[in-house]
């Protein structure tokens, strides 16, 4: 028979409070199980003792007897010292997703266009402002020409 350590839930409703116990892989949830080795109430604080209240000598015994402990279990195992929990590692978890990555694509494409937009409008500024001193005289010259005439 395979057997997991888990939580079975208590409580009422928001007000939760969980049973960690031992049973059949296959019964459900908060169905029947075959012992009781500790309590979990996530509605104390963190630094209270009896958040988490664990039989360690049980725990080791089912541990040793094949029990797989869940995730949130297995963390209470590692913190009372019965079984190491080995770190985790996902490295693609916050990597965004590829709609995410074709929306900044896009935004570094338009930024681009942008600022060679920009430095395209300052030197056509630049060569106005150049080229308008040099064209003002004989433009002026000729409008006081037609003026004479």
């Amino acid at each position: 028979m395979a057997t997991s350590i888990r939580l079975s839930r208590g409580g009422s409703k928001k007000r939760p409070y969980y049973r960690i116990v031992v049973a059949d892989s296959r019964a459900p949830r908060d169905g029947k199980f075959i012992e009781r080795i500790g309590s979990y109430n996530p509605v104390l604080p963190k630094g209270d003792e009896k958040r988490v209240v664990l039989d360690t000598e049980r725990a080791k015994h089912w541990v040793a007897a094949g029990a797989q402990p869940t995730d949130r279990v297995a963390r209470f195992l590692d913190a009372a010292g019965v079984k190491e929990r080995p770190a985790r590692n996902n490295p693609n978890k916050a990597e965004p997703g590829q709609k995410a990555k074709d929306r900044a694509e896009d935004r570094a494409a338009k930024a681009a266009e942008a600022a060679e937009a920009a430095e395209a409008a300052k030197a056509a500024a630049a060569e106005a402002a150049a080229a308008p001193a040099a064209e003002e005289a004989p433009a002026e010259e000729a409008a006081a020409e037609q003026a004479e005439g």
